[in-house]
């Protein structure tokens, strides 16, 4: 039979250094051999494996290969987006956020835990696509725009209404969460207005690395806003920043800007919280037709997704500057 130490150098160069335990059971050639395929995605694990069986079987005295592969739990960075209250463009912000950190580089999935009112399908066209099972766990939606994603909205019926006490919609939330992401190590996720079941369930069990709190600038907004901020400087979730969104109108005939729901507030909320102030997003028609129509601005070249991008570049320093890169 051929020597442990050089079929261990075999595995070793067939796998990436992947490999452990290498061990013969008996004399008649049975091997035993550990493959960790931590971080692989689930479509290149049996590959690796297959590879790494036949590399082995090909030597001399070698006549079967017992393969255990591990793996060990990842520790996701998350990014929670919430805010105090609905229709502040909160599901908006946080899908053009993963967009835009999607093309700076950062391998980044999209989970909509807004359980009730999930609206990622829409903004991510990908309405209709259903997520597959792969053993007790999820595999995530491929988006057109490189960010993988969850939803209820892609188990529910469309327009079916979900009417799930508490605890059904903590652990629909977990599923999406404890999802096969395979090589994804960021997770944005779009957090139901608010401060209730779901939000409390998302940082006891998932605590976020850090938080996006979003707000209008109207007054009735930020002081809903500065709710959502309390609620995550209890649970001790570090606050990113804040984005002020529906910043100002121009008018599409004159180009006159207007502030309907005023103008600064949520950057004067912040430096009053002694928080960063991630950026403004204008009120504008594009974007909006844009949303509905299932292409974020971010993952465009039209100066629309520029406030986006702008928002991610800092969301993506503060990350760096938190893991010392």
């Amino acid at each position: 039979m051929t020597d442990i130490a050089i079929l261990a150098s075999l595995a070793t160069d067939l796998t990436g250094g992947r490999t452990s335990g290498l061990r013969y059971l008996d004399d008649q050639g049975t091997l035993a051999i550990v493959l960790d395929v931590t971080g692989l995605a689930e479509d290149d694990r049996k590959p690796l494996e297959e590879t790494l069986r036949a590399g082995l079987l090909a030597r001399s005295g070698v006549t079967s290969v017992r393969v255990a592969m591990t793996a060990e739990r990842k520790a996701m960075t998350i990014i929670a987006v919430g805010s105090g209250k609905g229709g502040v463009g909160k599901s908006t912000l946080a899908a053009n956020l993963a967009v835009a950190l999607r093309r700076a580089g950062v391998k980044v999935g999209l989970v909509d835990a807004d359980i009730y009112g999930p609206s990622q399908p829409r903004l991510m066209d990908s309405e209709g696509v259903k997520p597959e099972a792969r053993g007790s766990k999820l595999s995530p939606v491929q988006s057109a725009y490189g960010v993988p994603m969850l939803s209820t909205g892609q188990i529910a019926a469309p327009g079916q209404a979900i009417a799930w006490r508490g605890p059904m919609a903590g652990r629909a939330l977990e599923q999406l969460i404890d999802a096969s992401w395979g090589d994804i190590d960021t997770l944005v996720v779009d957090l139901p207005p608010g401060t209730g079941d779901v939000q409390l369930t998302m940082i006891q069990k998932h605590k976020p690395t850090g938080a996006v709190v979003v707000s209008t600038p109207q007054d009735l907004a930020l002081m809903d806003a500065a709710r959502a901020v309390s609620l995550f400087e209890q649970a001790e979730v570090p606050i990113i920043g804040v984005v002020e969104n529906m910043a100002g109108y121009a008018c599409p005939h004159c180009g006159e800007v207007s502030d309907p729901f005023g103008s600064g507030g949520a950057e004067a909320a912040a430096k009053e919280m002694e928080l960063d102030f991630l950026g403004r997003v204008p009120l504008s028609m594009g974007i909006r037709l844009a949303s509905d129509g299932g292409v974020p601005p971010a993952a465009g070249t039209d100066p629309l997704g520029e406030p986006f991008h702008a928002i991610a570049a800092k969301v993506a320093a503060w990350l760096a500057a938190r893991k010392g890169i």
